[in-house]
This record gives structure tokens, C-alpha cells and sequence, in this order.
């Protein structure tokens, strides 16, 4: 597939690859599917959204909080499916991907509900604090915009770690928030640059609007996730034992190439 680089068919005919190789393989071996699984994201987003608006337009805090824990808990289910394809993709899973969107919807939901709240409620409160700031007279405070951006990167970076093992570990909230902080601890600059990705992404998506909303059904809600999971992946293997445990529990479903990680 030659869809974003020169083509070179050679170029994974040794082991897994790595690095920018790696990644280049995944996202050219997987685009359809990602597309697909990004746009259902999105239709799950929509009672979010919708939401959303009719609570900017009201300017109602309460409309808000409503907004998110009922678009969250829709939403979860959806989020949980697209980040379990993309990490089956990274870990070498070739089963059919829809077949694993159905089996992960049937296996997640319910454990995904907290996180879509929890994910819902600060991107609600985040969006209406900058609703605010747009419509303020007053001149913003380079103080707000920090303690705003701030506590963003943090907050996606435990929401980095935090998804995967929603859909990779039967394992309480508690327990999950427990690790994910612990592994930003041991691997604050992989757990960083996912988070700080993902913010400056949004953030051009957000400031360019309208000329970057065509980009929003095409590649604005997997193309960043991919992303941060790719720069995660290897670490998260190494903490938590991924594809040990997966090959353990069901072998043969990682297809095992020579030359792994070397």
C-alpha cells in the first residue's frame, strides 16, 4: 500500500518491525478498518455532542453534567471497540476486525460506562470553561490557559494508560487507575508525549475550525488515539505483560514473527 509513503514491498519482510517502521506498517495494514472504527466512534459521540450544544447555547452547568454522564455512558462502549482493534492490530491479532468489534462490545460495555463518564465529564467541563473564556470581555490570564492546559495533559495521560486495560484486564476502576498512575511514574516521557499529542492535535482541530472539520470524520478521532496507543504500546507490554499473558490465555492468536522487538 503506498498511501502515505513511497511504496517499498521489501520493507517488512523480516520480523516485526519497529520505531517509524512499525508504525508505518500498522496504519498502512489497517487504514479501512480504522476509518470504519472511528466513524462508528463518532456516532456513538453524537448524544454527546448534541448534548454538548444545547448545554453551550443554554449556558447551563447542570445541562452540561447531564450531557456527559449520559453521552459518556453511550459513548464508553464505542471508545472501549476502536482502542481494543488498534491494540490488536499492534500485538499482531489478524482476526476479522468486525467479528472483534462485536466481541468486544459484548465483553466491554459495561466496564467501559465509568471511563466514557469520566472522559465525558472533563472534556464537557473543559469545552464549557473554553465557551466561557471565548465569550469573556475581560482579557484571559496566560495563568488560565496554563492550569487549563495543564491539567488536560495530565488527565489524558492517565486516560492513555487508563482505556487499554479496560479492554485488555478484568480488573476493578480502582485497581486500573492504580496501575496507570504507577506506570506514568516509571514512564512519565512515553505517558507525556501520548498525552501532550493528543492535546496539540485537539487543540489545531479546535482552533482551525471550520477548515479542519472535514478532517473530523476522516481521521480526528483514530488517527490520534492510534497514535498515543503506538507510543504507549511497548512500554505497556513490558509493565503489564501483554502478549505473554494473551498467549497464554488464547494461543495462536498473536501471530509470532521472528526477530520480535529486536
Amino acid at each position: 500500500m503506498d498511501l502515505f509513503f513511497r511504496d517499498d514491498e521489501n520493507r517488512f519482510t523480516v520480523g516485526r518491525a519497529t520505531g517509524f517502521a512499525r508504525y508505518r506498517e500498522v496504519l498502512e495494514g489497517n487504514f479501512k478498518e480504522f476509518f470504519l472504527v472511528g466513524f462508528m466512534t463518532l456516532v456513538f459521540l453524537i448524544p454527546f455532542g448534541t448534548g454538548m450544544a444545547y448545554a453551550i447555547l443554554s449556558s447551563s452547568i447542570l445541562a452540561v453534567l447531564a450531557a456527559a454522564v449520559a453521552g459518556g455512558a453511550i459513548s464508553g462502549p464505542g471508545v472501549a471497540c476502536m482502542y481494543d482493534i488498534i491494540l490488536r492490530r499492534l500485538r499482531n491479532d489478524k482476526s476479522d476486525w468486525w467479528v472483534c468489534y462485536k466481541k468486544s462490545m459484548r465483553q466491554n460495555w459495561r466496564a467501559a460506562i465509568l471511563p466514557g463518564i469520566v472522559q465525558c465529564v472533563f472534556l464537557g467541563a473543559l469545552i464549557f470553561c473554553g465557551a466561557l473564556l471565548w465569550w469573556a470581555k475581560l482579557p484571559v490570564s496566560i495563568w488560565t490557559v496554563a492550569m487549563l492546559a495543564f491539567s488536560s495533559v495530565l488527565f489524558l495521560m492517565v486516560l492513555s494508560v487508563w482505556w487499554p486495560q479496560v479492554v485488555l484486564f478484568d480488573q476493578r476502576p480502582g485497581l486500573q487507575l492504580k496501575n496507570a498512575v504507577f506506570f506514568i511514574l516509571f514512564h512519565l516521557g512515553q505517558a507525556l508525549g501520548a498525552a501532550v499529542a493528543q492535546a496539540t492535535w485537539w487543540a489545531i482541530m479546535f482552533l482551525f475550525l471550520p477548515w479542519t472539520a472535514f478532517l473530523i470524520p476522516l481521521l480526528s478521532m483514530w488517527y490520534i488515539l492510534y497514535l498515543a496507543v503506538f507510543i504507549l504500546y511497548r512500554p505497556m507490554d513490558e509493565a503489564f505483560h501483554i502478549e505473554d499473558q494473551i498467549n497464554e490465555r488464547f494461543p495462536g492468536q498473536i501471530q509470532m514473527e521472528e526477530n520480535e522487538y529486536d
